[in-house]
Order: C-alpha cells, then structure tokens, then sequence
C-alpha cells in the first residue's frame, strides 16, 4: 500500500505534484484505457482497502469497522513517473471518469528534479505566459489619407525577399556588365521554422512537407520550411520539392554528407541554406538528441550509430571568429551551390547580435540574418536556459534594424525573426508586429505543431516531454506505436488551414493601412504600446 512506503527525502504526495489526477470511481469502467495510454506511467491500477464504520440503528449494537477491497486508479508520485498534464488519459476515457487537474501550489517537484547533479530538461517553451508583442496594438487607420483596402475583396500579393537586394544603381551595373548578383527568392513572410527530422516523427515531417507543397503549387503560395540540422531524407533532396527547403547546417553537421554527396543528383537547388550559430530558447548551447529517439532510419541520415545520445557542440568547431564565420562557412556553402542559392546565418538573440550584423552587412555572399528570441521553443534544454537566457526578440530586432537604417542598407539585407511568435495564439498579430519594428519576414515552430499536429505543451509546463521520445500525440516520438497516431494527410490539411487562417488575418492588419503588394517594413509609426518604456525602447508610440 501507498502508506507503507518509507519516508524519504525523495518521498512526495499527490499536493506535491504539479498535476494531479482526478478519477470517479462511480463511473470509471475499469477498461485500462487511460493507462495504457499514459506517456510517463503516472497512473496505475491498484488495490485499495477502504474502511467503513458502520453505526447500527437505535445504538443496539456496536459501531464496527467494515473493510472492503477494490480496484482502481492510483497516481503515482515518484518523481521520476509524476503526471505531465498531457490529457490523454480523458481522451481515451469513454465515461469522463479521468482527468489532469493543475495544482500552482504543488511546486515541491522542482528541487526533486534537480538530482544527482542533473538538471531537469524539458521540451517546450518558457514557463512564462507573458508576451510584450501581445501588448502592442496597430495604431494607424488610414481613413481620408491613403484609403483603407477591403481584406475580403481587395486583392493581395503579401510576399518579401530573401537574400542580398542590391541597390538599384549597382543592380543596373552589374547587370549591365554581366557580373554575378546575389540569389534573391521570393517567399512567403511567415517560414516554417527548424523542426529536424530525428526531433519530429516521420509522419509529422511528412505532413508539414505535404502541407508545404500543397500550399505552393495549388494555393500558390510560396511558404518555405527549414529542415532543423538532423540533415534531409535521401527522398526528398533528389525531389524537385526540395526548392520549398531551408537546408540547415548546425554544429553537430549531421546528415550533411549526405547532403553534399546529393547535390550532383539534385533536381531543384534548395530555397536557401540557414547556418545555425544559436538559439533563442538556449542561448550558448548545443543541440541535443537523446539515444532513444536514434532509430535505424534516424542514424542512417545523420551518418551514426542507432541508439546513441547525439549532441550537438555549442559553436562550429572550425571557426573562432564572427569573421572567420563570416569569410570561410558562409562563402563555402555558397561556393557548393554555384552562388546560386541564399546563404544566411541564424544566431540567438543576444548582446552580440549587433557585432554579427555588422560583419554581415560588410559580406556580399551573406543573404540576411535569422535573429531568435528568449521564448523560442526546443526539443532538450535546461529549465535554467530557457526560463533565465537570452534576449527577447523585440527589441533585440528593433536594434539590429535600427542599424542598418544608420547604414542605409534596410532594403539591402533581410532580418528574419523568431522566437515565441503565436506561442499565445495571436500569429497574425505578433508576426505583424515584428514586420513593422523591422522584420522581412518571421519564422515559428512551436505554433505549427500546436495548430497542424494538436501539441498539448503549454507555458504551464504542461506535456512538454518533447525530449524524452513519449509525445502522446506521436510529434516527436520515434516509436512506431505513438507516431502512427499521427495521420499526415491530416496534418498537411491543416498545415493549409492556419496557414490560410494567418494570410486572412494578415490581410486584415495590413488592409487599413493602404497595402496590399508590400509588407510595412519597418513602418513603427503604426504601432503602439501602454507600456511607457516599453514604447521608449522599441521607438514606438505611447499609448493609454
């Protein structure tokens, strides 16, 4: 019995818990669905003794105890096996007998966790509900000035640039002179952001790259999806879908010998390659997949072992310098693809985001900068990291866009945010946001997987096992039993729903503005914020 446990320091009850298991044993059948289902094995059949005094009438008797003996449903609360909030138990229950319920109190689990000097790690985001881009509000209507657009009947044509635009003068020129130019795609400002294969199931990769196709060439709309640095599926990179890709090379340079070894074969050039030097939900830290995620396919394309943890290394080991970055990585990806493709780099929003900047502005093969901010979401990472590290992305893209308007270089090259955008719902609003503080375009990830795969993780810490290869919904799960919960078909027709959801309401923002054939980049005089310093440091208007 649960009580004849011995105490210990490590010993918890159900209050202790963050998440706590409600069940009725009137109307629980007993069918052993919810714990089948239970990703972490946080509930469990038990045998339970229930007493019962029992009073005679009129006091003829003695009041006498009666023991009774029954099956049913115990939490477990061993920290090791404590509820995560998933719901997965009310899912399956056919009579609503079972369900999560989330204690604030319960917070004992947190020094728990932090055992045997192994930190806690978690997928998801911050715990922290709170956006500023919510706060900020879109100010200016035009009315008798520029007239206002109709979003349902007006026609639009909302797409941005990606790569190295050169000022008209010396476009002219070295068109004129029959010289190289850099590579400049034409996309859809709102890119799928990295989800590698390895972190994602086999069928939620599918069903983004399905849903992305869908978009392009029925919908004609030309979205783009970043692989993540687990490297691409042989299939895939000698399709002529592969110009829908962002191919990314992080530190670990998994799955990029295949890659090379591809290109000769390669029908389409990809869309453009993304250098990851950093990450806003883990600023100054590797990647990490864990072994039980390493399957037979996964370890083929990544070029490893199967059943070995793959970390990745903080920095490029090759390069000690923003400039050797800049002069040797960003050139030789470039180089490999004939000068043909955009080659860019994407860094956590920090301190130092102003110094890359520089060095890239200076650089010709450089095609823009992707900047992800401290509520960026990720597979594995410290609680410390994500809650405490990092910069948010608003003001950090207001400084870096900011400069390049001292340079006159704001139409040259592009800034690409990330980090936290939609992670309250609002997509349309937060991404228009970031547009007008000075973003070509925005990048999400967290957001896709809640709106085209149903992700239960919250900024309540609840789910958020996207590490551990137990996702219940089959996301990020490499075992064959939890991913073919996930129907790809399915998964790609809502990829095109909120895709079609975010272009509505984009329309809806931009509309009032008098545009319909160009983003409001950088146009700050349209938004407003209460929040005093806030307004000062982001250089918009104060509103109340």
């Amino acid at each position: 019995m649960q009580s004849e446990r011995p105490i210990t320091p490590s010993t918890l009850s159900a209050k202790d818990i963050p998440w706590q298991v409600d069940w009725d044993i009137h109307t629980c059948a007993k069918c052993g669905r919810c714990t089948a289902v239970c990703p972490v094995n946080a509930i469990e059949f038990g045998v339970f003794r229930k007493r019962e005094i029992v009073t005679p009438g009129a006091l003829r008797e003695k009041a006498r105890n009666e023991i009774t003996i029954y099956y049913g449903i115990r939490q477990r609360t061993d920290p090791a096996y404590a509820c995560i909030g998933c719901g997965m138990c009310n899912m399956v229950c056919p009579n609503n007998a079972i369900r999560p319920r989330l204690d604030a109190v319960g917070n004992t689990l947190k020094f728990q966790y932090n055992r045997g000097g192994q930190p806690r790690t978690r997928g998801g985001r911050r715990n922290n509900g709170e956006s500023l881009l919510d706060q900020i509000k879109f100010i200016r209507i035009s009315m008798l000035t520029d007239p206002a657009l109709d979003a349902g009947r007006h026609e639009f044509d909302l797409r941005t640039l990606l790569g190295r635009v050169l000022p008209p003068e010396d476009s002219m020129k070295a068109f004129a002179n029959g010289d190289w130019t850099p590579p400049v795609r034409e996309i859809y400002p709102l890119v799928i952001g990295a989800m590698s294969f390895g972190a994602l199931s086999p069928n939620m990769w599918e069903g983004l790259q399905m849903g992305v196709a869908y978009l392009n060439e029925e919908m004609n709309m030309p979205v783009r999806v970043s692989t993540g640095e687990g490297g691409c599926p042989p299939r895939l990179l000698r399709s002529r879908f592969l110009k829908y890709v962002i191919l990314q090379i992080a530190s670990g340079y998994f799955g990029w010998d295949e890659i090379i070894h591809a290109i000769p074969e390669m029908k389409e050039d990809p869309c453009a390659i993304e250098i990851k030097y950093g990450q806003g939900a883990k600023p100054g830290d590797g990647g990490l997949l864990m072994w039980y995620k390493v399957n037979k396919l996964i370890a083929a394309i990544r070029g490893v072992p199967p059943g070995v943890s793959l970390p990745s290394p903080p920095t490029h080991q090759t390069q000690y310098s923003i400039e050797e970055s800049v002069a040797k990585m960003i050139q030789s990806m470039s180089m490999a693809w004939g000068f043909r493709v955009p080659v860019y780099p994407k860094i956590s929003a920090s301190s130092t985001s102003l110094a890359v900047l520089n060095n890239l502005v200076r650089n010709p093969y450089a095609a823009g900068l992707a900047i992800d901010g401290e509520d960026g979401g990720t597979g594995a990472a410290y609680n410390v990291s994500m809650n405490h590290m990092g910069s948010p992305i608003a003001s950090n893209l207001r400084d870096c866009y900011l400069a390049l308007v001292q340079q006159g270089r704001q139409n040259e090259l592009p800034l690409i945010a990330g980090g936290g955008i939609g992670k309250n719902g609002n997509l349309a609003a937060n991404a228009a946001a970031l547009i007008m503080l000075g973003a070509s375009m925005v990048q999400s990830g967290k957001y896709v997987m809640q709106a085209a795969a149903g992700c239960l993780g919250s900024e309540a810490d609840r789910c958020n096992v996207c590490n551990i290869g137990v996702c219940p919904k089959g996301i990020t799960s490499q075992d064959p039993r939890l991913y073919r919960r996930l129907d790809p078909e399915k998964v790609a027709e809502r990829v095109v729903d909120f895709y079609l959801a975010f272009d509505a309401e984009l329309r809806k923002i931009v509309a009032p503005l008098g545009r319909s054939t160009s983003l409001p980049v950088g146009m700050s005089d349209a938004l407003g914020i209460s929040d005093y310093h806030a307004a000062e440091r982001l250089g918009i208007k104060y509103v109340v």
